[in-house]
C-alpha cells in the first residue's frame, strides 16, 4: 500500500512537471545565468577564492542555492492542489498512508532540485567552468533537496494561503539562499556570524556540494547532519499531514 502510494503521489506531480516542462526549464535558467553574468564575470572575473576562480566558487553555491529553492517550491504545488484544485481532498479520502504521501511529494522535491543543478551546471559548462561532478557531489545535492522538500511539506500543510506561503519564503528561505555559504565564503564574516551561519543545513550543503566539486575529501559531519535534519523533517511533515487530514 505504500509504494502504490507514493508512487501515485510522485507520479501526479511528474505529470505536472511533464506539463510545464519547457516553461520549468526557463524559470530554472533566469536566475543561474544572471547570478552567473553579473556576479561571475562582471563582479568577480579577477576573484580567486582558496585558489579557485570566483566562478569556479559560486557554481557549486548556486547548485546548493538552487536546490534549496527548487525543492521547497514543492510547497506551492501542494497548496496549489489543496486551496483551488483540492486534490488533497481527495488524498484524505482514499486509502493512502501519510508517509506514502509525504515520500510522494518529497521525492518529487528531489526530482525538481536535480534537474534545477543539471541546468545550472549545463549553463556553467557554456561558461568554461567544469569541476568535478562526482558520487559525493550529487549526494549532497540529493540530501540538501531532501531536508528542503521534506520542510517544504511541513509549512505547506501549516500555511493557509498562498500570501502565508510566500511569507515563510521571505523569512526562511530567501535569507538562507544569501548567507549559507553561496556566493562568499562565510570565513570573511566575523566568528558570531560564523556561528550562527553554521547552524544552517544550507551552509554545510554549500561546503560538501562545493568540497566535492573541488576533489576535496569531504567533511563528514555534512553528510550525516543533513541525512538527520531530513529524517527529522520528514517525521515532522508526516505529522502534519495527519494534522491536516483531521
Amino acid at each position: 500500500m505504500i509504494i502504490k502510494g507514493w508512487s501515485t503521489v510522485y507520479y501526479r506531480e511528474l505529470l505536472i512537471l511533464k506539463r510545464k516542462f519547457f516553461k520549468q526549464i526557463a524559470s530554472m535558467s533566469v536566475a543561474p545565468l544572471l547570478y552567473l553574468i553579473a556576479f561571475g564575470l562582471g563582479m568577480g572575473r579577477d576573484i580567486t577564492v582558496d585558489g579557485h576562480s570566483y566562478m569556479e566558487f559560486l557554481v557549486p553555491g548556486l547548485v546548493a542555492m538552487t536546490s534549496m529553492t527548487q525543492a521547497f517550491a514543492i510547497g506551492i504545488e501542494i497548496n496549489v492542489s489543496r486551496f483551488y484544485w483540492h486534490i488533497f481532498d481527495e488524498f484524505q479520502s482514499a486509502p493512502i498512508p501519510n508517509i506514502a504521501y509525504v515520500i510522494g511529494e518529497v521525492l518529487a522535491g528531489v526530482t525538481r532540485a536535480l534537474l534545477s543543478s543539471i541546468i545550472i551546471l549545463t549553463i556553467a559548462g557554456l561558461f568554461g567552468v567544469v569541476l568535478s561532478y562526482n558520487v559525493l557531489f550529487w549526494l549532497a545535492i540529493i540530501l540538501n533537496s531532501f531536508v528542503f522538500a521534506s520542510v517544504a511539506v511541513c509549512f505547506a500543510m501549516l500555511v493557509r494561503s498562498h500570501g502565508d506561503q510566500a511569507l515563510l519564503s521571505n523569512f526562511v528561505i530567501t535569507p538562507m539562499a544569501f548567507l549559507g555559504g553561496t556566493f562568499f565564503p562565510i570565513e570573511h564574516l566575523p566568528s558570531w556570524a560564523q556561528k550562527l551561519l553554521n547552524l544552517l543545513p544550507l551552509t554545510h550543503a554549500s561546503h560538501a556540494i562545493r568540497n566535492a566539486a573541488y576533489g576535496i575529501a569531504p567533511e563528514t559531519f555534512s553528510y550525516l547532519l543533513l541525512p538527520a535534519l531530513g529524517i527529522i523533517f520528514f517525521m515532522v511533515a508526516v505529522y502534519c499531514v495527519g494534522k491536516a487530514k483531521n
